[in-house]
């Protein structure tokens, strides 16, 4: 029994839905292939190791497209798979593979290590407010007969070729190749997906590390081939030999076998679209000789100090940090709105305790204003503006600005802006309709705190510095007293209320 998402609670608005389709590179209106049922397949994380706050963006958009057509009357399948297999350290069908690779690290088994970060994985999105009880997860591994079918009709139609490592899609038998993002077919012919990345203005490049026994350097591997003289964790017997699949296939076998062979809305982040999303493409339509995606959706990167946030650059940060900083993790989905889907997140700890202290208000305004409406929603021109904002390519920050208008103007009254509240919340899942009963405290800027307060940090710092850490503790057993907590941090000293 599919789990269809729940519909929404409130009259729903008459307002038209409008995606940016990076296929087309426009904005276009919204109809779903079959009439009230819309499917979603977001590109899931690979297990080998934790999910970081950039790398949650993406679910964060797809639960906004969710909620958006949820809030239309459309019931929703929807599916995120779960990479535990074939993904390889490069993306471009080089190195190790990055499950393989975790484990031998770590000591544990593949499965292992699959199961600990799904767990997290799921534990981490549910903290930001996803319904996943309305999702599918689909593993990789659960799907290996699906995915070698689908290699043997592309054999059936000669667009494959075999060399020493592993079975590849010939590239240049695909006319469209390269079609999402407009990738100029001498670049494909180079393998240089570089030139993509800086046309879509995405932080991080992408070059295929070049292959002498490749006919195209854009070719990619549907099935790999074990090492000759060792055995891997995971590997299966294929018509081909033992092996694994390729990271592509993965997404093609599993959409088509839960969502049929034309799916309504594919996400992922940008950095798909070069070669992952382009390769997704090549293959589904080659075996369906059908559309593959009528709306594809990407969100930009999450960004610190102006570099991509990822774990290649050491530079994550983690949901387990932010709630261990006392901040609450829907702080995080708030900052991620405040900004367009398509637009880089720039995100700093002042950015966040900012985020989460505005939302606190929030939660403490819609408190106030369900107690004066008892409860009771009035439908308004404002509500409806709020729906149509949202729906027009997932317009949050001015969705967000409208909001705030509203809870803010005691000349409307209670039961107006519940029910602007109830349209509001019902895409952005900031829990406004039931806020938390306790908020944790929020970390504090330096910059901001009293100057006596920031003299004692500096002293502090300067003692640490030193290594006099007798004085640090004490300087920290003062400020204690003086109603603040300070945590040590790479960043530098984490302050909070006491």
């Amino acid at each position: 029994m599919w789990p269809f998402s729940r519909s929404a609670k409130h009259e729903k608005s008459t307002a038209s839905i409008f995606f940016t389709n990076t296929l087309t590179g426009s904005k276009e209106t919204f109809a779903s292939f079959k009439s009230g049922t819309a499917t979603l397949y977001s590109c899931g994380p690979t297990v080998y190791s934790r999910a970081h706050i950039g790398n949650l963006r993406p679910y964060v958009m797809s639960d906004l497209i969710a909620r958006t057509l949820s809030s239309a009357g459309y019931r929703l399948r929807r599916v995120i798979n779960i990479t535990d297999v074939g993904h390889l350290v490069s993306d471009a069908d080089e190195g190790e593979d990055k499950m393989e690779k975790s484990a031998r690290e770590s000591g544990e088994s593949a499965s292992q290590i699959a199961d600990r970060y799904t767990k997290l994985f799921l534990e981490d999105i549910r903290l930001l407010n996803l319904a996943t009880e309305d999702i599918l997860f689909p593993r990789a591994t659960e799907y290996i007969k699906e995915q070698i079918a689908l290699i043997e009709v592309l054999e059936s139609k000669g667009l494959t070729y075999r060399i020493h490592d592993g079975i590849y899609f010939d590239t240049s038998k695909f006319p469209d190749y390269g079609k999402l993002g407009g990738m100029p077919k001498e670049l494909i012919k180079e393998g240089d997906h570089a030139s993509l990345a800086d046309r879509i203005s995405i932080v991080g490049k992408a070059r295929i590390k070049e292959n002498a026994e490749k006919r195209n350097q854009a070719d990619f591997a549907l099935w790999k081939f074990s090492p000759v003289g060792s055995r891997r964790q995971q590997e299966w017997q294929s018509p081909w030999g033992r092996g694994f699949p390729g990271w592509h296939i993965e997404c093609s076998a599993m959409s088509k076998a839960l969502l049929g062979e034309t799916i309504d809305i594919h996400t992922g982040g940008m950095d798909h679209i070069a070669i992952h999303h382009n390769n997704e493409i090549a293959q589904s339509e080659s075996v369906t000789q059908k559309p593959f995606v009528r709306y594809w959706m990407h969100n930009a990167f999450l960004t610190m100090a102006e570099e991509k946030v990822s774990k290649s650059l050491g530079n994550v940060v983690y949901l387990s940090d932010i709630t261990g900083r006392g901040i609450h993790p829907l702080a995080l989905r708030y900052l991620f709105l405040q900004t367009h889907y398509r637009k880089p997140v720039s995100f700093s700890w002042e950015s966040l305790s900012a985020a989460n202290e505005a939302l606190t208000r929030l939660w403490k305004h819609a408190r106030e204003v369900r107690k004066y409406a008892k409860g009771i929603a009035q439908p308004s021109e404002t509500r409806d503006q709020v729906t149509a904002l949202l729906r027009d390519d997932l317009g949050t920050p001015q969705a967000l600005a409208l909001l705030w208008e509203t809870v803010k103007d005691e000349s409307i009254s209670p039961k107006t802006a519940w029910g602007v509240i109830l349209a509001a919340d019902n895409v952005l899942g900031l829990s406004l309709v039931e806020p938390p009963a306790a908020v944790l405290p929020s970390a504090i800027a330096v910059a901001d705190l009293p100057e006596e307060i920031q003299e004692l940090i500096t002293e502090r710092e300067t003692a640490r510095a030193a290594r006099d850490f007798a004085r640090a503790d004490s300087l920290r057993s003062e400020l204690t007293a003086r109603g603040y907590s300070v945590e040590d941090s790479s960043s530098g000293p984490v302050v909070s209320r006491a």
